[in-house]
């Protein structure tokens, strides 16, 4: 139970600042300067094109080591939402490049402002299109965070692991580990669905 609920704020804090992470990347993304604009497309190719074991290793024992940093759960934290945020941050981009110029052009055309037409015109539909793939990758980052046991994270998947050792008990050590997850993301798939409900009108 310590270890799933270790798990339940590795996971919520992670999904908060990769939220940030990846907006921020998928503005970059479109930006007009050629030097933000390759330094995101850099983010993003670097982190899709390594696996995520690989990334909590460099980043604990490389990165987190030569500016002095020992806090096991501030470097899982850092690295996943660092990893979901180049996901997340193509799932951005390519909600907003979905909608048409003529949209634009007529927001435009009304007198709306720029920040206007991502709030009335923009968003509500981008919100409705990366909603699956948005749950779908929320889901993915906490099933991601067992990996974190490979630093010796006090988490679900480790805890449940020495249960296993202490007890030989597999059955009984595993399978609840199992449900945990489950009881994690099957909520974000079910409020995932709601929430595609409730904007449907946005199309």
């Amino acid at each position: 139970m310590q270890g799933w609920l270790v798990t339940v704020a590795i996971s919520a804090a992670a999904l908060s600042l990769s939220l940030l992470i990846s907006v921020f990347f998928a503005c970059a993304r479109r930006s007009r300067l050629l030097l933000l604009r390759y330094l995101a497309i850099l983010y993003v190719e670097g982190v899709r094109g390594t696996p995520l074991l690989v990334q909590i290793l460099v980043f604990f024992y490389v990165v987190a080591d030569a500016f002095g940093v020992s806090n096991r759960y501030a470097v899982g934290i850092i690295t996943l939402a660092l990893f979901a945020g180049a996901y997340l941050s193509e799932i951005i981009r390519a909600g907003i490049e979905s909608i048409s110029e003529s949209q634009l052009e007529s927001a435009r055309a009304i007198g709306l402002t720029r920040f206007q037409t991502y709030r009335c015109v923009i968003l509500p539909q981008v919100v409705r299109r990366i909603l699956p793939p948005l749950a779908g990758q929320f889901a993915s980052l906490i099933k991601d965070s067992s990996l974190l046991s490979i630093i010796a994270v006090s988490e679900f998947t480790l805890n449940a692991q020495e249960v296993n050792s202490y007890t030989f008990s597999t059955l009984e050590s595993y399978l609840p580990l199992a449900v945990g997850y489950l009881l994690l993301t099957l909520p974000i798939s079910l409020f995932s669905r709601y929430l595609e409900q409730k904007y449907h009108y946005a199309t």
